[in-house]
């Protein structure tokens, strides 16, 4: 009896053993709320990833960019995509990331494409500039996302605090849903140029978009990382102009614990399948190791030096 027990042991250690081993295999991506081009991104590149056989990814959806570089840092995730001004603040231990501390444990793996930061009111409104958010009721995004960092950074440039405009967190479809249904004034989103969530937003009811005046861009430049952008007309239905406001780069990050090969091998799936992953991605990106190296304020993984180098293209 005693050997039979013996053996029923030594089988569950060994089932486990490779049960542990299987999931230390996946690359755990954390991808933002449904609905966002996080989202899309990674659904694209865990696609691929399955077709090729070479890797294993495990979507994670996550509530955005600072909930990525905290659960990157924690070892809950291994990759994620984040806003590159919340890379490197939280990396640096600035900003909004002075009391928690600095979050290690990552590097930088490609910059992706440019975030425009969407300020989205119905055409019905009486709002027509960030001032007339005064006492109205608005959609920062959810709680850890870029949207919210962004979006309070927006309000308090124009002297508007939590006590002046009713501050709410909500995910991109519940947001979309309230301002259609007219129970929000507004919602912001750091998002990619032609986002889904805007443009069927922009389908259910008419929309209009803020801009952000010069003054205000260069405040906010002068402070933090954003850079200009525009949203030029007929991104979205019924967009007659184009939208002045600020930008920032995504950027994709990977785990200090992941393997060089295993880094090199995303870096591979990403950059041959380039084109697929635009086409199956609503937002307007441009995926090339070229670009994908500026914006990144942040290391390197060591595996991503490898491969830009045979590449030709040198980076830390």
């Amino acid at each position: 009896m005693k050997k039979i027990f013996a053996i029923l042991l030594s089988l569950i250690f060994v089932v486990s053993l490779c049960s542990c081993s299987s999931d230390n295999d996946k690359i755990r991506f954390g991808a933002a709320g449904i609905g966002g081009i996080y989202n899309e991104t990674v659904t694209s590149i865990r696609e691929l990833a399955d077709e090729s056989g070479k890797l294993k990814i495990e979507q994670k959806t996550t509530a955005g960019s600072a909930a990525n570089v905290r659960l990157l840092s924690q070892g809950y995730l291994d990759a994620a995509i984040a806003q590159s001004d919340i890379v490197s603040d939280a990396y640096n231990g600035e900003n909004n990331f002075e009391k928690s501390g600095a979050y290690k444990g990552y590097s930088a793996l490609a910059s992706l494409y440019t975030e425009a930061c969407h300020i989205v009111v119905r055409k019905d409104s009486n709002i027509n500039s960030v001032d007339d958010l005064l006492g109205k009721t608005v959609n920062i995004g959810e709680k850890e996302s870029g949207s919210e960092l962004n979006a309070k950074q927006i309000l308090a440039s124009y002297g508007l605090n939590s006590k002046m405009v009713k501050e709410v967190n909500l995910d991109y479809a519940e947001a979309a849903k309230k301002l259609e249904n007219k129970e929000i004034d507004c919602l912001f989103v750091t998002v990619g140029m032609n986002a889904t969530i805007v443009d069927e937003l922009a389908k259910q009811c008419d929309i209009k978009l803020l801009e952000i005046d010069n003054a205000t861009s260069n405040k906010l430049k002068s402070a933090y990382s954003y850079i200009d952008c525009k949203i030029p007309k007929n991104t979205y239905n019924d967009q007659n102009t184009d939208i002045n406001t600020i930008g920032i780069k995504s950027v994709i990050l990977v785990s200090d614990k992941l393997s060089n090969d295993k880094v090199k091998e995303l870096a591979k799936l990403i950059f041959n399948n380039a084109k697929e992953i635009q086409l199956t991605v609503s937002a307007d990106i441009d995926i090339t190791e070229e670009n994908a190296v500026k914006g990144i304020n942040i290391p390197f993984h060591k595996g991503a030096i490898e491969y830009y180098k045979e590449k030709g293209i040198s980076v830390k």
